[in-house]
Order: C-alpha cells, then sequence, then structure tokens
C-alpha cells in the first residue's frame, strides 16, 4: 500500500485529503508543517508528498527545495491556493512534480497522484510494462510474450518516452529535443521515420499502437486487452 504523506497547515484540508485518500485505498499521513514533515520523512518511506505552500515557518517552496538538496526524490505534488502562473513556475522551478490549485478536484487529485505514483515505480524501476510487453530501459530490450528485441538508443527512448504517458500528444519538437537534444541539428521528420521503424516493429503488439495525430504529432494508445 502506497503511503502518502498531506502536509497543510489547515485541519480542515488535512482531515479532506486524509479521507480521499484512505477511501482510495491509500495510507496516509498529515503533518501541520514542513518542521513536523520533515521528522516523519526522517521515520516512514513515503512514496509520495501532497504539500501546501503558506504554511508557518518554512513554506512549500523552501521545504521542497530543502528536500531536494537532500537528495529526496519522492514525488511531490503542490497543492495550494496560489493560482498565479509566477506561483506554479516558483513550484516547478523549486522541485515539484506537478501543480494543483485549490480546490481540487477528488477525481483530478487521485489521477495525477496515480501517474506520479507510477511515473516514479518507472523511473526507480528502470522498466515499463504495458500488458505482456516490457521495456528494459537497462538492456534497451522490449519483450513480449517469449520474443525479445533489442532496439537502436533512439528508438528505444522514444517508445519508452510515447509507452511512459499513455495517450499524452507529443509534438515532433518536444520529442526531437526530448530524445536528441535542444542544441541537435537534427529535423522534425528524423521523428517520423523512428517513428514508422517504431510501428513497423510492432504493428502486431496485441497491447499497444502509435497513434498519428494529424497536425500535432504522436501518441501511444493502450488496447483494452493491456488495461
Amino acid at each position: 500500500m502506497f503511503q502518502i504523506l498531506v502536509v497543510d497547515d489547515d485541519k480542515n484540508t488535512r482531515r479532506f485529503l486524509k479521507t480521499v485518500l484512505s477511501d482510495a485505498g491509500y495510507s496516509p499521513l498529515t503533518a501541520g508543517s514542513s518542521r513536523e514533515a520533515l521528522n516523519l520523512i526522517k521515520e516512514v518511506p513515503f512514496d509520495l508528498l501532497i504539500l501546501d505552500i503558506m504554511m508557518p515557518g518554512m513554506d512549500g517552496y523552501e521545504f521542497t527545495k530543502l528536500l531536494r538538496d537532500c537528495r529526496y526524490d519522492l514525488p511531490i505534488l503542490m497543492l495550494s491556493a496560489k493560482q498565479m502562473p509566477d506561483n506554479i513556475k516558483h513550484g516547478f522551478l523549486a522541485g515539484t512534480d506537478d501543480y494543483m490549485t485549490k480546490p481540487a478536484d477528488e477525481e483530478e487529485l487521485l489521477l495525477r497522484i496515480r501517474a506520479l505514483l507510477r511515473r516514479a515505480k518507472i523511473a526507480s524501476d528502470h522498466k515499463l510494462t504495458v500488458g505482456t510487453t516490457e521495456l528494459d530501459y537497462d538492456s534497451m530490450t522490449v519483450r513480449q510474450g517469449e520474443k525479445i528485441s533489442t532496439l537502436p538508443l533512439k528508438e528505444f527512448l522514444l517508445l519508452y518516452k510515447l509507452l511512459s504517458y499513455p495517450n499524452k500528444i507529443f509534438t515532433r519538437i518536444q520529442l526531437l529535443e526530448d530524445i536528441w537534444g535542444p542544441s541537435s541539428e537534427s529535423m522534425e521528420s528524423t521523428v517520423s521515420v523512428h517513428i514508422n521503424r517504431l510501428r513497423g516493429r510492432f504493428e502486431n503488439n496485441p497491447d499497444f499502437q502509435i497513434i498519428t495525430i494529424r497536425g500535432l504529432g504522436y501518441k501511444v494508445q493502450i488496447k483494452e486487452r493491456a488495461l
């Protein structure tokens, strides 16, 4: 069971989030300040942190930066009434993984938590499983049943990226910068060539398919049997 720490100086917010998380099957603990949270983090191996910004003493920005400076890499979701773009930007620069504004929609909150936990597991395991298909980052291989394929580096990274965020649309420019690097001299057509190669390799894969979004880019769609 995933353990989640809620840090907020408002007791009603803490009570509400604890109920939502418990009902969703998580194991939540709460803290009313960054100092209290830090003491809990030293004792409990939390999987995710939900953090308010405006708190007495050390605020959420400072607390997030402290955790990152101390190499705590647990996912952090900032949940704050602050809605200005500068507030959100400040949060991401401090090291948060996601940002939501209050009042939060319960369903969206749980979806974001699930996504953050999934990405954290992928990052720590260096493996990604979709149905019967498994990608191993360390060996650059894709296993589907008994068949194991070793992919060229760029093709593997491209597929790993798309499968890590199913149904998320990536533009060709985004994929080019993420996989080839922002200083690459490669063209957007390079992405299309690699996508076509991946389609050829996995056209009969029962778990996913790569979809072209006309005028935008690409996404991976997970087939129903793999959900």
